[in-house]
């Protein structure tokens, strides 16, 4: 079976033209029936999933013979998951595989939740491999209803969840009357038991093995056998930040020669105040740098660590909650710029305000970055952070923030040019009016903004169909005031005929001849 891309390479420009009137968002529903019963499947694979569909479409969707035409509908991110999931009982697997792969987005977006009824249904009754997936398409009210639900299959996906459960309910998944259930819940208590992970431990290196050594409970004798005879390099490292591993032991891995396990040491949350010391002086800066971000450093590891001669060091230690605003301005520290400005999910338990405050109101750019992330910040720190002098700050904030305003984010995305920089253009305050003044600008990406704009000169946007950059001339293509005689000629153009047959302003005479000609024309 083909795939996507291989239908869409293997379509030819008459089926790319009817695949661009598919997109077209001025055609009526008459337009789009007729396609989805006539067009070529390339078409159909457009118009099913790459827009939203009106409802007597969807009805036409569902009853259509082509499970593959079914199948891209079952994919479609534009369309509420609720329709998506009238497809729940389709009689063909690929449909329902595909319902439960769930749309392609593009990273940090992710597809909304199937209703929690839907869900359900297909964990009841689908075979697991076609499920790998649904995880990305489950509510955050089901997830956490999961553990006791009243159907034992949802429930063995709650056990998944064991290590943020609670004492009673992982007692009472123990106990479930669902053999499956009770399996499930053991196999995960089992690795609490050190004398079954002994007894599990796979003898040399893979999967498994590392999963045991870093985070299940360690028998003494496994810990002995890899101080003594690891079975591979990286053994002692694993179980360096082991939280089951002895005190002692601990004491010794923080003087090991190898720097990896210095630095897993470093980061465990019960060290002790001599091993601090002794790691602060590390000659390993990422070792360093480790125990600086640690939240119980004492005062004098803190001035040690003020003083390091690795920037790293000094950055991560300067961020330290016990630092009041005085001392972090003492160190010498530099705030990088080449980092990932992108989005972030909102936390499942909202963060304290006043900590967020005050993060805001730092004079250190690294704190009022994470203040920045906040989606819930109130709209005295939103003002103010959108004229912070940081970019990282701004850009964050038009990143993450639903009431974000219109001149930071276009703002953000003139300044910024590193991951999701794209991101910025999908929120909801993104401007539009003005954007065809940035039609000269040497970015292509600020270029092709020019096609957002609804009031672009008619000479732009034709000028922008001839830019250098694919992309921008794609944009611009679809653009309503380009002139109908470019409109007309960018039809018969290999490249941009998909584009232009989804412009708004192609007239309905014109649409109707290429469907009259399978997309041949003329027009």
């Amino acid at each position: 079976m083909p795939t996507p891309e291989q239908i869409w390479q293997e379509a030819d420009l008459a089926t790319r033209r009817l695949a661009g009137i598919a997109l077209n968002p001025a055609v009526t529903q008459d337009v789009l029936l007729r396609l989805l019963a006539d067009a070529p499947l390339a078409v159909r694979m457009v118009l099913c999933r790459d827009r939203e569909v009106p409802e007597a479409v969807v009805d036409a969707v569902i009853e259509h013979p082509d499970p593959r035409t079914r199948g891209f509908f079952a994919s479609n991110p534009h369309v509420d998951p609720a329709r998506r999931a009238r497809l729940v009982d389709d009689p063909d697997w690929i449909v329902r595989a595909n319902l439960a792969e769930g749309p392609r987005t593009e990273f940090p977006a992710r597809p909304g939740p199937l209703p929690d009824a839907t869900v359900v249904h297909m964990i009841s009754t689908y075979d697991n491999e076609l499920l790998q997936s649904l995880y990305r398409q489950i509510s955050p009210g089901l997830w956490r209803a999961m553990p006791t639900h009243p159907v034992a299959e949802v429930r063995r996906w709650g056990v998944m969840q064991w290590n943020r459960l609670s004492p009673d309910t992982r007692a009472a998944l123990l106990a479930d009357p669902d053999g499956g259930v009770r399996e499930a819940a053991l196999r995960h208590a089992r690795y609490e038991d050190p004398a079954w992970v002994e007894s599990a431990l796979p003898p040399r290196p893979c999967h498994a093995r590392t999963d045991m050594l870093l985070h299940r409970a360690l028998s003494r004798a496994v810990v002995d056998g890899v101080l003594t005879a690891p079975a591979g390099k990286d053994d002692k490292a694993m179980i360096a930040g082991n939280p089951s591993l002895p005190a002692e032991v601990v004491v010794l891995l923080a003087a090991d020669p190898d720097p990896e396990v210095r630095g897993a040491v470093a980061r465990r949350a019960d060290l002790r105040t001599a091993e601090r010391r002794a790691l602060v002086t590390d000659p390993d800066p990422d070792v360093r740098g480790a125990v600086a971000r640690r939240a119980d450093l004492g005062p004098g590891e803190r001035s040690t660590l003020a003083r390091d001669p690795e920037r790293a060091v000094r950055l991560a230690v300067s961020v330290h909650p016990a630092l009041s605003e005085e001392e972090r301005a003492a160190i010498d520290y530099d705030v990088p710029l080449d980092c990932r400005f992108g989005a972030y999910p909102a936390p499942a338990t909202p963060r304290d305000p006043e900590t967020v405050r005050r993060a805001a109101l730092s004079g250190h750019p690294m704190l009022r970055r994470e203040a920045a992330e906040d989606h819930a910040l109130p709209p005295d720190l939103v003002a103010r952070l959108a004229e912070d002098d940081d970019l990282g700050v701004r850009v964050l904030l038009a990143q993450n923030h639903p009431d974000a305003p219109p001149a930071l984010l276009l703002r953000g995305f003139l300044e910024y040019t590193g991951p999701e920089r794209a991101h910025l253009i999908t929120r909801p305050n993104f401007p539009t009016a003005g954007l065809a003044t940035l039609a000269g600008h040497e970015d292509p990406q600020v270029r092709a903004l020019a096609a957002r704009d609804p009031q672009a000169a008619a000479a732009t946007v034709e000028r922008l169909t001839r830019d250098p950059d694919p992309n921008v001339r794609a944009a611009l293509a679809r653009h309503p005031n380009l002139p109908r005689p470019r409109l007309a000629e960018l039809l018969g153009d290999d490249e941009l005929a998909h584009a232009a047959a989804a412009n708004p302003a192609l007239d309905p005479a014109t649409i109707d001849r290429l469907l009259t000609t399978n997309g041949r024309g003329p027009w």
